[in-house]
């Protein structure tokens, strides 16, 4: 099955904002031409492959992922709690996760099955309560968080200041590679909002050519 990739409707304006108000953007944004930040699969399916993915190489953790979703017998684009819960934590090992990686994905799976994430409130709520809900979840963490925020729910104005590639491209482009303090970069990101999520994504780009998915 096909899982179609859906495109922010924000972006073309955003893109015009942030070449307006800031030199680097002015510079950067038309390099990339049509390229746009893309959102696939669904929440919990989202957050998983997340968890899957923490700490191993982008090869290790495809196969991994790949393991796990033949084990609890969902498609590989889209798993259901209730796949996942059917498992104990030692059957989940086997398919290449760590005892702890196993632990959180069972966690993650409870959260949804019995709906303390509040995934049909999410379009309600600001950014600050959704990732209040995501960090309850043990595995999760803010950066992860955020990159929910972009990538899945496609958020414009998220700033993940814990992120070492918007860290370094903001010291590449605006402070001659120099180091760049938290208050810095979070002081510079307010001349972005409030599309803060596309000028990232576009800093992100101009460290690595491929698009950043998630």
């Amino acid at each position: 099955m096909t899982v179609v990739a859906v495109t922010p409707a924000y972006w073309d304006d955003a893109c015009r904002h942030l070449v307006r108000r800031d030199r680097v953007m002015k510079k950067l944004i038309p390099q990339f031409g049509e390229a746009r930040l893309q959102s696939r699969g669904d929440a919990f399916t989202t957050l998983a492959r997340s968890i899957v993915g923490q700490q191993i190489s982008v090869k290790a953790a495809q196969s991994v992922w790949d393991r796990f979703a033949a084990l609890v017998g969902g498609a590989s684009h889209r798993l259901a709690p209730a796949d996942v819960l059917q498992f104990e934590c030692a059957s989940l090992r086997s398919a290449g996760l760590s005892v702890r990686k196993a632990e959180y994905l069972l966690d993650l799976a409870r959260h949804f099955a019995t709906e303390q994430v509040h995934v049909a409130q999410w379009t309600e709520m600001d950014d600050e309560a959704i990732i209040d809900e995501l960090v309850a979840i043990r595995g999760i963490g803010r950066w992860t968080a955020e990159m929910f925020l972009i990538f899945h729910l496609m958020r414009p104005n998220v700033l993940p200041l814990d992120d070492v590639g918007l860290i370094k491209g903001i010291s590449q482009h605006y402070f001659s590679g120099e180091p760049v303090s938290r208050a810095e970069a979070r002081e510079l990101g307010e001349g972005w909002a409030p599309y803060r999520s596309v000028a990232t994504w576009y800093l992100w780009r101009s460290l690595d050519p491929l698009p950043v998915e998630y």
